[in-house]
């Protein structure tokens, strides 16, 4: 099945052709950085890493641009607030985001450019707007004319008769049309400029975007890709700014990322229900925030709660346990004959294991449907556990482990998780939870070997005792070949 990707321009899933065969173009709008970021950018860098590492899983050269905005009011406006530079809150901001994305795992875009180092080139394709006619100077201010461009509004779908009439309130009556937008700012009193044609001034927002997208990628590019919230008015603009300059279509394929929900409402400051991903991180571990996101279809609303945090974490422990216990079993030798009771359970791993990667690929072939590819991994699992739990191992079993695990970790890497040693990863997921419920790792230890000895003795009324009473405490016990593990519930 070849690979489909909803084009919002079409609103239609599209078979993915790039213009240059066996080569991709990717842009993907990145931050304003004025602040650390929330779960929302988590969400759709997550989301577009997952696209960017799939389509070179599949054999594609990609080369993907994802861009700073290091000028812009917002950063302005914190400079003054903190009396210094705008260029110290952007760069302190842009370590930040750096940092996050780091924890998250992210894979580091081809080119990653700021604004502020591509003004020559902004500059360049007002003055090109200009000399078209679809843009037009006044008072050192440069507005892009939208009835200049007639399909404009065909992303969003949206009627301009509509919007100009909404637009009339508190309309800048220098503009030919309320529509109109800027590309290029006048400098104010205090603010930082560049010299240009109309005087000083510095960089619109949505005009920074073309510029650098066409610079790196060309006039026409395959994927241009952001949150739902940037349809209009950014990409919107985008597509209008970029079109009426060139001539030729901008994008072949655009896609947005669907909302994060904060326990079913709209994430919002003036709800209280903001987030940042450093205040995430303090509560859950990167691997479990970014399973998470990658537990929904990229374009459905996602709801960020405790709950479902918690069900995310609980998952990729399963795998993780399940990837332990294999690991656990093939290194025990207990060798037993080929063909025992377990060769459903060993029939079953085989042919999970050998569908494992056509499943995925056809779920990331369906718009990157990863909550799809996802549950499929899950699948193996279960097989997994059922060959793990018959506790016989010889050297079928072995090599049908080691297979299963060879394949999981093909997903994982697109994906971009289980990149930790399981008993690592689970001895940190126990750390975590001890913590947070005040829990004595070390009195749990030394119930459980105690409750081991009991085993040993066969005195099962003490170690049920032992078994109960931790139970109490919230501790789950995870008995196997190797021993008796625990975990906090």
């Amino acid at each position: 099945m070849p690979l489909r990707i909803y084009n919002t321009l079409t609103s239609t899933k599209e078979e993915f052709k790039p213009g240059e065969p066996g080569k991709v173009s990717m842009y993907v709008c990145g931050v304003t950085v004025y602040d650390n970021c929330h779960i929302g950018h988590a969400r759709a860098n997550v989301a577009f890493d997952v696209v960017y590492r799939y389509l070179q899983h599949a054999g594609y050269e990609v080369t993907y641009v994802r861009n700073y905005t290091d000028i812009d009011d917002k950063i302005i406006n914190r400079a003054n607030k903190e009396g210094v530079e705008f260029s110290v809150i952007s760069e302190r901001y842009i370590k930040s985001f750096d940092e996050d994305m780091a924890r998250l795992n992210l894979a580091l875009p081809t080119h990653q450019p700021k604004a502020t180092e591509y003004v020559g080139e902004i500059i360049a394709l007002v003055q090109k707007l200009i000399a078209k006619g679809a843009a037009y100077p006044v008072d050192g201010d440069v507005y892009f004319s939208v009835e200049k461009y007639e399909p404009y509004l065909k992303l969003s779908g949206r009627n301009l008769d509509d919007m100009q009439a909404g637009a009339r309130v508190d309309v800048d009556e220098r503009k030919q049309n309320p529509m109109d937008f800027a590309l290029w700012k006048g400098a104010k009193p205090g603010e930082p400029f560049w010299e240009s044609p109309w005087g000083k001034g510095r960089p619109g927002w949505h005009i920074e975007c073309s510029a650098m997208s066409m610079k790196l990628l060309g006039e026409t590019f395959d994927i241009h890709g952001g949150g739902k919230d940037l349809v209009f008015p950014h990409h919107e603009n985008e597509i209008a700014q970029s079109e009426a300059a060139s001539g030729k279509p901008f994008v072949r394929y655009w896609m947005h990322n669907g909302f994060v929900n904060i326990n079913a409402e709209k994430m919002s400051k003036s709800l209280g229900n903001f987030f940042t991903i450093r205040e995430i991180l303090e509560r859950y571990d990167s691997e479990v925030l970014r399973f998470f996101l990658l537990s929904a279809h990229y374009r459905s609303p996602i709801d960020f709660s405790d709950h479902n945090l918690a069900d995310a974490e609980a998952g990729l422990e399963r795998i993780y346990s399940s990837l332990a216990a294999a690991r656990e079993l093939m290194a025990s030798g207990n060798a037993v004959p080929a063909g025992g009771h377990d060769a459903d359970a060993r029939a079953e791993l085989q042919e999970k294991t050998e569908a494992l990667q056509g499943h995925f690929c056809a779920a990331m072939d369906d718009d990157f449907n990863t909550a799809l590819a996802i549950a499929h991994v899950f699948d193996l699992v279960r097989a997994i556990n059922r060959v793990v739990a018959a506790k016989n191992v010889d050297a079928q079993v072995v090599s049908l482990l080691e297979k299963a695990g060879e394949e999981i970790a093909v997903i994982a890497k697109v994906l971009g998780v289980l990149d930790s040693v399981p008993a690592e990863f689970l001895s940190r997921m126990k750390a975590r939870k001890s913590s947070d419920l005040a829990i004595d790792a070390a009195e749990i230890d030394r119930l459980v070997a105690e409750r081991t000895a009991a085993r040993k003795a066969r005195d099962f009324k003490k170690s049920d005792e032992i078994r109960d009473q931790l139970h109490a405490m919230g501790i789950e016990l995870l008995d196997s070949a190797a021993g008796t593990e625990w975990r906090v519930k």
